[in-house]
């Protein structure tokens, strides 16, 4: 199953590069996770929507031949970061690649609640008209505290975290095939 990743940060050692990373390892076999490189996307400008820079058009691809959608998005300032919001800007106008798409959100920070705000401002936006993603429901997954979750070569050690991420990838991808007749 092809899935288009989205990580919202671009810190060299951000925790959810390094999530999605360990999962697209760990669920290799079951996923094949392509890191979109959406830190590359100049802003997008309604000017140059319908003649748009070859990036743009490169990543419309992978995502339109995708089978499903990953955002592992970093909470800024109780938001989404402006990378991520950039992306979604392109993907959502002219060739709108993600609407009817299957889309699982994760998270994770230093914090506590993890990425709780970012993700309900996130899951509004992936509901907009132009996006209209097919959003993974009642599988929120927030990882608080993740630099105790985290080894130093990036991959979760909590056995809790990670039965709970197996559980909902497995829900992710049955959400999958029952969407298959929407795209």
């Amino acid at each position: 199953m092809k899935i288009a990743a989205m990580v919202g940060s671009n810190r060299k050692d951000s925790y959810n590069r390094q999530l999605t990373s360990f999962m697209q390892k760990r669920y290799d076999g079951k996923l094949d996770i392509e890191i979109l490189p959406i830190d590359q996307l100049p802003f997008y400008n309604q000017d140059e929507e319908l003649n748009p820079p070859q990036i743009v058009e490169d990543l419309r691809k992978i995502i339109k031949e995708s089978d499903g959608i990953l955002i592992a998005t970093p909470e800024y300032n109780g938001s989404i970061s402006g990378m991520l919001k950039n992306a979604l800007d392109w993907f959502s106008r002219v060739d709108q690649v993600m609407v009817n798409k299957p889309a699982m959100v994760v998270g994770a920070s230093m914090g506590g609640l993890g990425t709780v705000k970012a993700q309900l401002q996130l899951r509004q936006i992936l509901n907009a008209p132009g996006i209209g993603t097919l959003t993974l429901p009642g599988n929120e997954v927030y990882i608080g505290s993740v630099h105790e979750k985290i080894d130093e070569d990036g991959n979760l050690k909590d056995e809790e975290t990670i039965n709970f991420l197996d559980n909902v990838v497995d829900n992710f991808i049955n959400w999958t095939e029952k969407t298959k007749v929407y795209s």
